[in-house]
């Protein structure tokens, strides 16, 4: 027991102890869970307001993307973090991706220890029955409605019911901004890097060279969203200036040497000729000295390093 303590103690000091207090309204107060969490040692704090059920936290979403490796987010129960066991779990993976800690002060999760790990481990093997368990009695219901010649679903929704189709945008609305937030930190960056400079055309295709799917427009949903939440700058949304057909291939070259620096240059020529690119001059196959002319131009305009030694090589 002893040695299990010492070693939880020395894996903290390595990082920040943070924690996290919510309260559902404005009639509550956080001070008796930022007592105990400061308690626990706790130096830094992150409070909330917000329904356990609603899927917009501003601060949680804030302080899982600025959590660094090594520290480890501390709650006074699960209750004040986590929706549903699928939620602990989405969040905690976040934070293991980030080779960040979880710790619950009133239950056994600490997954700085063997035994916090194991208690995470019967969660998730819970969760994934409760959904098999789910599903079963899901598909099991529609077989006796349709036995009885009734119509499986929400009959609010196929009447048409204002108060049924208000609840069904609201949930669309929440599922939307869940999965939006699950992968802000593999897009937000680049769109706060070349937004409003650069077109949500050429964003997406930068995108696209590092193995992101997005589409101008559902790229551009996205940032509303975020923007609406309070999450982003409403900077990001102000209309690009007009550009050059060449501005928007040196973007693009730009994006594919920053998502992969080993291209060569007759390797980008390549890619270029697979996205059905134009060269400047209007012709479909590239050389490695267009790639190169339109590299320097991206090295001088500040949208790849200045270094000439990092510049690719024709082979």
């Amino acid at each position: 027991m002893a040695a299990d303590t010492q070693n939880r103690a020395s894996c903290r000091l390595q990082g920040r102890q943070i924690g996290y207090a919510r309260v559902s309204t404005d009639e509550q107060a956080t001070q008796a869970q930022e007592m105990e969490l400061r308690s626990a040692g706790c130096d830094e704090i992150v409070q909330e307001q917000g329904s356990g059920a609603s899927r917009t936290r501003p601060a949680l979403s804030k302080l899982l993307r600025e959590i660094g490796t090594g520290d480890t987010l501390v709650v006074v129960r699960l209750d004040r973090l986590a929706r549903s066991v699928s939620h602990l779990l989405e969040v905690i993976e976040d934070l293991t991706a980030r080779n960040a800690h979880f710790r619950s002060l009133r239950d056994p999760i600490d997954t700085t220890t063997p035994q916090g790990m194991f208690s995470l481990q019967v969660l998730g093997a819970v969760a994934q029955l409760e959904r098999a368990l789910i599903s079963e009695r899901t598909k099991a219901g529609i077989r006796a409605a349709r036995a009885k010649g009734k119509l499986p679903g929400n009959p609010g929704v196929r009447e048409r019911r204002p108060e049924a189709l208000a609840k069904m945008t609201a949930a669309q609305k929440a599922a939307y901004g869940a999965r939006i937030q699950a992968t802000v930190n593999q897009w937000l960056p680049t769109v706060r890097r070349m937004r409003p400079d650069h077109t949500w055309d050429d964003i997406a295709r930068v995108l696209k060279q590092r193995g992101l799917d997005w589409t101008p427009e559902r790229l551009r949903r996205a940032v509303k969203w975020m923007v609406a939440e309070h999450l982003a700058d409403a900077s990001l949304l102000r209309k690009s200036p007009p550009r050059l057909p060449e501005d928007r291939l040196m973007t693009l070259v730009a994006g594919m040497h920053s998502s992969n620096p080993d291209l060569t240059l007759r390797e980008i020529a390549g890619q270029l000729e697979r996205l059905h690119e134009r060269t400047p001059r209007g012709g479909s196959k590239w050389s490695p000295s267009s790639v190169k002319n339109l590299m320097d131009r991206a090295r001088r305009s500040g949208l790849i390093g200045g270094d000439v030694t990092n510049t690719p090589t024709e082979d």
